[in-house]
């Protein structure tokens, strides 16, 4: 591959003078990082151009990247590379991108690989990867004498009651109002369940019920919820606000990943605290006595189906994933096979956390779990089944724990049935 000849390459004398292989054209690459895109992925292309110097890279930031680029999809219009959006299916991927290699090939030089394939061929690349858990405020939990993580759902529970009763500090705050942090929740799938946690609950007729992964994923959050440890109104939550809350202590923890604490210990800068405050704790579960982290890519870099310059697009993906120093910036895992921990992770490394990376559906299966879900209406990683859940839980809606987790089991083994032929 052209990504594992870069480094070499770049050396020689004549780097700057001509692209790679005479590689040359625009390019525009889509991003989600309005943040950084007149800063930090400027400096990203500056580099690259010293190995690329005839490709021209334009961004195009978007907000609402994934209402919008889902939208876009329909068109032929989606840029050259951008973020695979969560939305597309496995089945839909080479409908609109473009193969990369096969999922064997690629295995071999990056992690996460399978997260984006169909039917043997990788349609995406890995950004960097996230290991999962809730954010906090250690500062803020000490004040409360909890110093270690939670081992049991109770146990962070009573980390939160003691935090409300010692602390001035919201013990958690939901992000309902702009949603998709609720998604985050999701994400530690497998670190309760294992690598087969997927096929797990595509087998299971309830899987909100005691004793499975989804009912302890989000039993928690209702519990979190009516035990009047979140914030009182959850329809005022602001994300970026959410940053400055939980950096100066106001707010002692959110359910998100790794790539958020970088971001936090940021906004100490301007808020108060200390960047060594913010750090990530994982899940309140244990098997055999062993805390577990579901490891997983961040969004993956792919190729317009579309793109009228394939070979300027692959050059940019290939070296962005492996010569960028993006996933360290970010405080991410490298997706680069063999490359070391990030800092952002050095309390897992202290309390003996292991990573689990989930198992890939079998061939024939790979958009089983998404078919389910989506025909049940049950939006695991979007945002509304846990907006109701909260308002549920909070007493704005009616029912409670029982009916509510009754009426997703039904609609899920419904799916699951039609879907099983």
């Amino acid at each position: 591959m052209t990504a594992l000849t870069l480094t070499a390459c770049s050396t020689g004398e004549d780097s700057g003078s001509s692209s790679e292989g005479g590689v040359s054209g625009d390019i525009t690459v889509l991003t989600n990082r309005t943040d950084i895109v007149d800063t930090e992925l400027q400096d990203y292309v500056a580099e690259f151009q010293k190995v690329y110097p005839d490709v021209n890279v334009e961004f195009e930031a978007i907000t609402d990247y994934e209402g919008d680029v889902s939208i876009r999809l329909n068109s032929q219009d989606y840029g050259d590379v951008l973020l695979i959006p969560n939305s597309v299916t496995k089945d839909q991927l080479p409908q609109f991108f473009e193969p990369l290699d096969t999922v064997e090939a690629l295995s071999s030089k990056y992690r996460f690989i399978d997260e984006q394939a169909f039917e043997g061929q990788a349609y995406g690349i890995a950004t960097f990867g996230t290991a999962n858990g809730y954010v906090l405020n250690k500062k803020v939990w000490a004040e409360a004498g909890i110093t270690e993580p939670p081992k049991t759902q109770q146990e962070f529970l009573d980390a939160l009651q003691a935090v409300g009763d010692q602390t001035e500090a919201v013990p958690y705050y939901t992000n309902y109002a702009d949603g998709w942090p609720l998604s985050q929740w999701q994400n530690n799938q497998g670190s309760f369940a294992g690598p087969e946690a997927v096929q797990s609950r595509d087998a299971q007729a309830a899987p909100w019920s005691d004793g499975n992964e989804q009912y302890a994923i989000d039993g928690l959050l209702f519990d979190v919820v009516a035990g009047g440890l979140s914030e009182k109104d959850p329809t005022t939550t602001n994300w970026e606000e959410s940053k400055n809350l939980l950096a100066s202590g106001k707010v002692s923890a959110m359910v998100l990943g790794s790539w958020a604490v970088p971001q936090i210990q940021g906004a100490t800068e301007t808020v108060g605290g200390a960047p060594e405050d913010i750090s990530i704790w994982p899940m309140p579960w244990q098997t055999d006595g062993t805390f577990h982290s579901r490891v997983g890519g961040d969004y993956k870099l792919g190729i317009s189906k579309h793109s009228e310059n394939k070979d300027a697009a692959r050059a940019w993906l290939d070296w962005f994933v492996t010569d960028s120093t993006f996933a360290v910036d970010q405080g991410g895992i490298s997706p680069v096979v063999g490359a070391g921990s990030p800092d952002t992770l050095k309390d897992f490394e202290a309390f003996g956390v292991e990573q689990v990376e989930l198992a890939p559906a079998p061939a024939g299966e790979e958009s089983l779990d998404s078919d389910i879900y989506n025909e049940a209406e049950i939006d695991l990683f979007g945002d509304q089944y846990r907006r109701n859940l909260i308002d549920v839980a909070r007493g704005a809606a009616s029912g409670d724990r029982l009916s509510f987790f009754e009426d997703l089991n039904s609609r899920w083994n419904a799916a699951r049935v039609a879907n099983n032929g």
